[in-house]
């Protein structure tokens, strides 16, 4: 059997996965999604993610398009028709398929389609080098907390980073300020305290980031959560970056300059052993 997708009740081949031309997602970015990681074939972080999904739904008032335990079924059936066991499941909720007009239409069902995808785990090398991250400009709207398909200044960061040969982009706004990365969270550390904006309308609550919060505030590691600049990171002793696909992973230059000794630092190494025991556990428990 081929790879599957959902689309509005159906299981249906990827490549025929198709939506109206007519649905807001497509028109105007009306809409929000979740990229849920998955190991040895179990959803890493699921509940966090259904509640961040219910939470913008609920800021962009989109009605769920089926039931929170009925929306675990159909995410555990995919990963299982797919035979997924290391990769990612996507899924997307628009508000539907209407008449295009700018206001919301009164009579549209929430569409949801969702996608498998295999991803190996990062490299040898890239855990025991790190990568690298170019600065960018934030271009985006002021509602970043809201997990909206409306990617395009991301997507031009992304962009620039990949010309620059850079793994990610750090966005950096007017006042020197880092936010996070185009599709990452982003944390420095500095004299043993580790440093990640604090979760606000400026950021994305990333799961992967306030999983790691908690887990860390258990080990005696110094933990702040307040803005930092692009010179602090370019200051500090060690850098990372989390997310669902990638974890924990150092940043080892920005912008060409070397952080701290260039290498991943303890910290981010302990931080990053400690989320994949954290993963360890859900799978154990998911068995």
């Amino acid at each position: 059997m081929g790879r599957l997708a959902y689309v509005n009740g159906r299981y249906v081949p990827h490549a025929q996965a198709m939506v109206h031309v007519e649905d807001r997602g497509y028109q105007f970015a009306d809409g929000v999604y979740e990229v849920v990681p998955v190991i040895d074939g179990v959803l890493v972080d699921e509940e966090p993610h259904l509640d961040r999904l219910g939470y913008s739904l609920g800021e962009l008032k989109i009605a769920w398009p089926v039931t929170r335990p009925v929306l675990r079924l159909i995410l555990r059936e995919l990963v299982a028709k797919n035979g997924l066991q290391r990769g990612l499941v996507y899924f997307q909720v628009t508000r539907g398929v209407a008449p295009r007009d700018h206001k919301f239409p009164a009579t549209a069902k929430s569409a949801l389609v969702i996608t498998t995808k295999r991803m190996p785990a990062p490299s040898e090398a890239v855990l025991r080098d790190g990568v690298p991250v170019s600065s960018q400009p934030d271009l985006r709207w002021p509602r970043r907390d809201i997990k909206s398909i409306s990617l395009l200044p991301n997507i031009l960061a992304k962009q620039a980073a990949f010309e620059a040969k850079a793994f990610e982009a750090w966005l950096v706004d007017a006042a020197g300020v880092v936010s996070e990365g185009s599709s990452t969270n982003a944390w420095i550390v500095k004299d043993g305290a580790v440093i990640t904006a604090p979760r606000t309308h400026d950021i994305l609550g990333g799961i992967t980031r306030l999983s790691l919060l908690d887990l860390a505030r258990n080990t005696g590691i110094k933990l702040v959560e307040r803005s930092f600049t692009l010179a602090e990171a370019l200051a500090a002793d060690e850098a990372f970056l989390t997310s669902s696909s990638a974890f924990v992973l150092p940043v080892t230059s920005i912008d060409g300059k070397k952080i701290g000794t260039g290498k991943p630092g303890s910290v981010t190494q302990q931080l990053r052993a400690i989320y994949l025991d954290n993963v360890t556990r859900q799978i154990k428990a998911a068995s």
